[in-house]
Formats: C-alpha cells, sequence, structure tokens
C-alpha cells in the first residue's frame, strides 16, 4: 500500500484511545499531581524543558508535537500531559504506610525546580495509595473532619478518601485504601481521582468570570429598559436617532462581554461535564456515617455551575431583547424617514409645477418677444424695398400683414422643440 492509500490522520486518530495509558499501581505508593495553567508559549516552555531534563537524567526523550509523555525510573515515574489550557506533572514514588503524607518524599520531585512551573499553578493534588493493613484507624489528623468524604469503590475494593482542602503545602490530599484492587484497576481509579480534582478546579474558574460580568449585564437590562421606556413617549426623528444609538451602543458592549466569557463558560460547562463522568465511572458506595464525593461535589458546585448558566442564558436573553428593540426603533425612524421623504417629494413636485407654469409664461412672452422683433425685421425689410422701388405698398400694412404668419410660425416652431425636449 502507498501512503496515499491512507488518510493523513489515519495515525492520530487510532492512536488517541491510547493516549494516555493508566498506569499500572501497586500500594504503598504516592502520588504529587500539578496542573498549570499555560498559554502558547508557556506549552513551548514546558516540552522544551521536559525535553532538556529528559536528555539531563538519561530519561527518554519526549516525541516532537507530543501532548503525553511518561519517563520511568528505578523508583520513581513522572507522568506529564498537555491540554488545551493547561499542563499537568504527575510524580509518583514509593511511600510508606506508617505516615502517608510525611515529607520529604522518597524522591524528590524535579517539578517547580529541574522542572520550573510553565504558568500559574492552579490545581495540587497529594494521593497516597495504601494497603488496608496500613490504613489509620484515626483520620481527623489528617482530614477535616467537616468536609470529610469517604466512599467505596469497585464493590468494596478500595475506599476514596478527601477533605477537598488545601495541606500547608497547598495540595489537595486524597487516600486511597487499597483492599484487593487489580494494578490496573488501580491506576485507573488514581487517574480518575486526579482528574476529578483538576478538572473540578478548573470548572470553577468561570464563577469569577460569572460574578465579574453579572453587574455589567445588570447595568445593560437597566438602560434596557430605560431606553424602551422612552420609546413608547411620542418623539421625532432625532429623538428616536439618539435612542438608536444608545441601543447599539449597548448591543456592542453587551457584544463584547459575552465574547469575552464565551470561552471560559463553555470550558466550565464541559469541565463540569467531565468530573460528573468521572465520578460516574468511579462508581461511589455510601459509606455509613460520611458524605460520597459526588453528593459533596453536587452541592458545592451545583451553585457556582448554575451561576455561570444563568449568567450566560441571561447574556443571550439580553442580547435577543436589545435585537428586538432595535428592529422596532430602527423600524420607527425608517418609517418617519419615508414621511420626510414624502413631503419632500411632495414640495419637489409643487415646485416642479410652479416652474413649468413659470416656463409656460415666459415661454408665451418669449413667442411675442421673437415676433416682435422679426416683424420689425420684416417691416425694414419692406421699407427697403420700397425705397429701391422693387414695391408700392405700404410698410407699415404689409407689415401688419405678416404680424399673424408671424406669430402662428413662432408658437409652432416653439412648440414643436418643446415636444421634443419632452419626449
Amino acid at each position: 500500500m502507498t501512503e496515499d492509500y491512507y488518510h493523513p490522520l489515519r495515525r492520530q486518530v487510532l492512536d488517541e484511545v491510547h493516549a494516555r495509558p493508566f498506569q499500572l499501581t501497586r500500594a504503598p505508593r504516592r502520588f504529587l499531581h500539578a496542573a498549570f495553567t499555560i498559554d502558547q508559549a508557556g506549552g513551548e516552555a514546558a516540552v522544551q524543558a521536559l525535553d532538556h531534563w529528559c536528555a539531563t537524567t538519561g530519561g527518554e526523550r519526549p516525541a516532537p508535537g507530543a501532548n503525553f509523555h511518561r519517563i520511568a525510573f528505578p523508583s520513581a515515574r513522572l507522568r506529564w500531559e498537555r491540554h488545551t489550557e493547561f499542563t499537568t506533572y504527575t510524580w509518583d514514588t514509593a511511600c510508606t504506610a506508617d505516615e502517608p503524607f510525611g515529607w520529604p518524599l522518597a524522591e524528590a520531585s524535579p517539578v517547580g525546580e529541574a522542572l520550573p512551573a510553565p504558568g500559574p499553578l492552579l490545581a495540587a493534588v497529594d494521593l497516597v495509595i495504601i494497603g488496608a493493613d496500613g490504613a489509620p484507624d484515626d483520620l481527623s489528623g489528617l482530614f477535616d473532619q467537616t468536609s470529610l468524604c469517604v466512599a467505596s469503590v469497585h464493590d468494596g475494593a478500595a475506599r476514596i478518601i478527601t477533605d477537598f482542602r488545601q495541606d500547608a503545602r497547598g495540595s489537595t490530599r486524597i487516600l486511597v485504601i487499597d483492599r484487593g484492587l487489580h494494578p490496573q484497576v488501580a491506576g485507573a481509579l488514581v487517574q480518575r481521582l486526579l482528574e476529578i480534582e483538576t478538572y473540578r478546579t478548573f470548572a470553577l474558574l468561570g464563577l469569577p468570570e460569572a460574578m465579574r460580568s453579572a453587574p455589567v449585564v445588570g447595568r445593560i437590562e437597566t438602560e434596557l429598559v430605560r431606553v424602551t421606556g422612552q420609546m413608547r413617549a411620542p418623539s421625532d426623528l432625532a429623538d428616536n436617532s439618539v435612542l438608536l444609538d444608545g441601543l447599539m451602543a449597548l448591543a456592542s458592549e453587551l457584544e463584547a462581554e459575552a465574547a469575552i466569557c464565551a470561552y471560559r463558560f463553555g470550558a466550565t460547562r464541559a469541565y463540569d461535564a467531565i468530573v460528573r463522568s468521572r465520578l460516574d465511572v468511579v462508581g461511589e458506595q455510601p459509606v455509613e456515617g460520611y458524605l460520597t464525593w459526588k453528593a459533596f461535589l453536587d452541592r458545592r458546585m451545583a451553585p457556582a455551575m448554575r451561576t455561570c448558566q444563568t449568567v450566560a442564558d441571561r447574556q443571550a436573553e439580553l442580547a435577543r431583547k436589545l435585537s428586538r428593540a432595535a428592529n422596532l426603533l430602527r423600524t420607527r425612524v425608517d418609517i418617519e424617514v419615508e414621511q420626510q421623504n414624502r413631503s419632500v417629494l411632495q414640495a419637489m413636485n409643487e415646485r416642479a409645477r410652479l416652474q413649468l407654469r413659470l416656463q409656460q409664461t415666459v415661454e408665451g412672452l418669449s413667442v411675442a418677444a421673437v415676433s416682435y422683433y422679426v416683424v420689425a425685421l420684416i417691416g425694414v425689410l419692406f421699407e427697403g424695398a420700397r425705397d429701391a422701388g422693387l414695391t408700392t405698398a405700404e410698410p407699415g400694412i404689409l407689415s401688419a400683414l405678416a404680424v399673424p404668419v408671424v406669430i402662428g410660425t413662432i408658437w409652432l416652431i416653439v412648440r414643436r422643440i418643446r415636444r421634443k425636449h419632452s419626449e
């Protein structure tokens, strides 16, 4: 088969389902997960720094254009991923069950030192998976009891514990108690729990944006009420034009605000959907006396998600209202302009009629004037003929007889010229 036989994107499409495989995980193990927001430059810098670090440590270097890379060492592993607006580093190493969240690590993480932060840190997770025999009896020293969430997963093969709060190092603690998980299942569970915390954090970025945009939308709504109230009062074309300009300014401001919020609100919906999807896949069973992760996040995240959706809906509805109000006002302006145009046309028709009458009067006077001069010339001609002895008739009599003929001829000539111009 030639290369032309295959679609140019075939390999990329087929490899996508294997792009971010789970890692086999056996307890006890500790994972430090960090998610940094990035722009285009930050993403490229992260790849270059990772490539340099791999070359320095002797690890396998990332492929050009890669969005995922994994490096394994004898006692530790690093997992790097690049997403649309953030990049993540997950460093996992061995740990002791006696002190699951103890510090320092058995193997120091290169993130933040050998691998500089590519952007601001947003999500940080400290996850420990330990066996059931090493599970602590008292969780009060590790987690905040007021927000403690405990759930059983995989038909009791594991328990997942967190309080969604940040410890002294700024990380969210997650404890997984392994009661017989297969290493592949344990790896998948760890990855999904890390994703839940990461996407939960990024989903909530929409709330500050919604809180910033809500007063702007409220002010535009108030202005729209004021303008529509003025539209009900009688007004002339100048007043309506001022109102229309005001509506256009409000519509432009709203469109700019909606464009600013569109990406953030869309990302918030997508991240929230991913969080819910991961929770459904984890499949929690409640543990008596504790909230499940899903119940806790539904109660704490739902108001923020509804706030973002409400602001987005208000923006869309307000845009429709502004459009309707502008259309109504534009129709009124168009009608007033048409009425003014009709008045102007009527005035122009009246002036045209006056000009026609004046023209007809001038034409009548011009016929008389031209006839007078022609008759005078004929009179001079007859006098010259009498003086030359060519005729004995009186020039005055001959001129008088020529008057009707001259007037008629001049009138016919003028009429013909006017008819020709009319055609």
